[in-house]
Order: structure tokens, then C-alpha cells, then sequence
């Protein structure tokens, strides 16, 4: 059986993460994805992150894997020809450029519908193609500061802190995904492509949905409350004799059934914690009883006392722990790749799965325009001479 996406072919000239992680999404479940990189200088993100053998790095390489790698200079005229004979082939242009500035080489989506009007135009930004922030340059941390997300994490009293990963990055990224599925699908229907716009911003204020929801119902600020939860409590870790534990007591019934495998059967009853309502009321007492409570015994004793009655509870892990975790090991999350610079790799694999129709890490990230002279080739067709003109014109390499 055919991979979901074997059909689709993608022009991905994003960078940094935004972007690249939407057509790994995409590649991973058999899109022709082809990363368009501008000659010369390649995608920032090859710079970033943990060397490897042979001038690589793990970032790239984990991110970028599945993918074809062509090198063009898009300034020069016949780079922007070579765009769009591209366009004129694939399904998807993916692009997460500052605002307006593929407009100002004429490779916008107007320009581009010119010459396949079944084209679906995916721009991935940090605030949107309109409006009075369109032009600001925007990196994660920006957009997790503007959008509220540092207000809201981090211990209480803190100024907050940033996500420790790229959260508006990927959630944009997930965002520009899922809508080019649904404009994918709109195609099939009409043979029409259209233009969509993903806003780093808009995708952040979708994830703190209920926190706004929750401001405009009731004008409290929301404020870090470290590993707790303003709508759920108990939700929160808490120290043990060992290790910290993480504890999810989420509905009245299993607060019923918490309360006496704790040796606290007392608090059930207690008017001041009967209910959600009432014990977020009275957080500060409970919290305190609670984590009194939790410090006469091991991680490892409660664990198993709670996980017997059904009680949610989990261990504060790091990654190394996260890496040899037995679940982990299990369902073989960690898959490993050979890659002709960097050797073996491992990396984290495909995190949806299918049953029929299973996606995979098939091919390593590319190196710096490695499969410009096949894809002009295959796809385009195009002989020796037209190549050799494209080099001699400083379009491609």
C-alpha cells in the first residue's frame, strides 16, 4: 500500500525550524519533499546545534531527514525561472521568509497561482501576513514573549521563563501541517490551490486557549505556578523522600480514592476540600498537607501505591533517563540512521503511527545542495547543457 502522502510534491524553501519541522511532518509519511537552500549560504540551522563527524550537525540532522537538498540563487533571473518551473511541478511551496520578501523577488503566491493554479502557497510566519507586527522579524523566543507564554511559566513570583523547547516554532509548524492536509483535501475536491497563512502568534494563543478564555471570564492574571495547574488540583509535583513526583488527581472520584491510599482519608471529607472549586480555593493548606504527606516515603513506594488504585503518577525524568526509559525502548521511538558525513545517528522517529499506512525516517538529511543536478534531471527534465548554463549563470552551483 502506498504511503499517505506519496503523491504529494513539495518546494520547501523554509528554514530555521518553523517551516522545516511542517515538511518533515509531511515527508515522514512519503511527500517528494524538495528543500529548495539559497546558494551559497544554506539553511541558519545547519550552523546550529551539537557537532557531528564531517562538518554536520544533530539539529539538521535529525530535523531535515527524508528530504531532497537543491541549492539556487533565487535573486538571479534565471533562479526565479527555475522556481517556478518547480511550482509548475509540485503541489506545495512551503515558506517561512520575513513578510514580504519573496513579494519583492516575485515569487510571491500571485505570481506563483500564474503558473499552477492548483498550487497550495503555505506561508509560515511570526505574526501573520497583515496587520501592524507583519514586518517584525520573529525567532521562538520572541514569539513566546509576546504571545504570553513566558508569563505563564516558571515558578510562582518568577518573571517567567521560556519553554524548554521551541514551542511556538513546532506549534506552528503542527499548525501549517495539518492546514495544508486540508487544503490538500480541498483540491481534490475543486483542482483549486490557495494561500495560507500560519502566525507563530495565533499559534501560541491557541495553546493558552483556556488561560484567555479563563482571563476574559473571570479578569484574574495568570501567573507561573511552576509544575501546578489554576483549573486542577491536586496537578502538580511534589518532593518524596527520593525523587520528585509528578501527580495528576484529575475528577472528584479519583480525589475519593486518593485521599484514604495517602493515609489521608480525612481530607475527602473536609468541606474546605470536597470539591475542584473548593480546593483550588484553599490551594496553599492542601499543597502543604500534601507535600508534608509525600515526604514520608520513597518515590519508589508511592509510585507503587498510587499506580495500584489507578491514581496518575509519573517520575521527573531527564533525558538520559528519557532515552533508556523502558517504554521508550519499547515501541523502538529512537530510530537510528546512516547518514555519508556523520555516520550512525540517532534520532527520535515518527510519532504518529498508522497501521497500514506507517510513516518512516527512509533517507538522511541532504547536504548542502546535493540533489540539485538530480532534481533538475528527473523532475524538470533538463539536460547537460541547460545545467551547465544554470552554473555558468550563478544560479545553481
Amino acid at each position: 500500500m502506498q504511503m499517505p502522502l506519496e503523491d504529494i510534491r513539495v518546494l520547501d524553501l523554509s528554514h530555521a525550524l518553523a517551516g522545516p519541522f511542517c515538511s518533515t511532518m509531511l515527508a515522514d509519511f512519503g511527500a517528494e519533499v524538495i528543500k529548495l537552500e539559497p546558494r551559497g549560504a544554506g539553511d541558519i540551522a545547519r550552523a546550529w546545534g551539537s557537532p557531528l563527524p564531517g562538518g554536520e550537525t544533530s539539529y539538521f540532522v535529525s530535523l531535515h531527514r527524508n528530504k531532497k537538498g537543491i541549492e539556487v540563487d533565487l535573486k538571479r533571473p534565471e533562479g526565479k525561472e527555475l522556481f517556478f518551473k518547480l511550482v509548475e511541478r509540485c503541489d506545495v511551496v512551503l515558506e517561512n521568509y520575513r513578510t514580504g520578501a519573496l513579494a519583492r523577488l516575485g515569487l510571491a503566491y500571485e505570481e506563483a497561482r500564474k503558473r499552477n493554479a492548483g498550487i497550495i502557497y503555505c506561508s509560515v510566519s511570526g505574526f501573520g501576513q497583515d496587520g501592524p507586527y507583519r514586518d517584525r522579524a520573529a525567532l521562538d523566543l520572541i514569539l513566546q514573549a509576546e504571545s504570553g507564554m513566558i508569563s505563564v511559566t516558571g515558578e510562582p513570583g518568577s518573571h517567567g521563563v521560556r519553554c524548554g523547547t521551541s514551542v511556538a516554532d513546532m506549534t506552528a509548524g503542527m499548525y501549517a501541517a495539518y492546514a495544508i492536509m486540508l487544503a490538500l483535501r480541498v483540491k481534490e475536491r475543486t483542482g483549486r490551490g490557495q494561500a495560507i497563512d500560519v502566525s507563530m502568534l495565533e499559534g501560541q494563543l491557541s495553546l493558552l486557549g483556556t488561560m484567555i478564555g479563563g482571563y476574559l471570564a473571570d479578569g484574574e492574571l495568570p501567573e507561573p505556578m511552576g509544575t501546578a495547574y489554576k483549573a486542577l488540583l491536586p496537578y502538580q509535583t511534589f518532593r518524596t523522600k527520593t525523587r520528585d513526583l509528578a501527580l495528576a488527581v484529575g475528577s472528584e472520584k479519583l480525589w475519593k480514592v486518593f485521599c484514604p491510599v495517602i493515609g489521608r482519608p480525612e481530607l475527602a471529607d473536609d468541606p474546605r476540600y470536597r470539591t475542584n472549586a473548593e480546593r483550588a480555593r484553599n490551594r496553599d493548606p492542601l499543597i502543604s498537607t500534601l507535600q508534608e504527606t509525600f515526604l514520608t516515603r520513597s518515590y519508589e513506594e508511592w509510585e507503587q501505591l498510587l499506580l495500584q488504585s489507578g491514581i496518575p503518577v509519573g517520575a521527573i525524568n531527564r533525558i538520559p533517563e528519557v532515552v533508556d526509559h523502558p517504554q521508550v525502548k519499547a515501541r523502538g521511538t529512537l530510530v537510528e540512521m546512516d547518514h555519508p558525513r556523520a555516520g550512525k545517528v540517532r534520532m527520535v522517529g515518527v510519532p504518529v503511527r498508522l497501521s497500514e499506512t506507517p510513516g518512516a525516517v527512509r533517507t538522511p538529511s541532504p547536504m548542502l545542495g546535493e540533489h540539485t543536478e538530480d532534481v533538475l534531471r528527473g523532475l524538470l527534465g533538463m539536460g547537460a547543457e541547460e545545467i551547465a548554463a544554470l552554473k555558468a549563470s550563478g544560479a545553481i552551483r
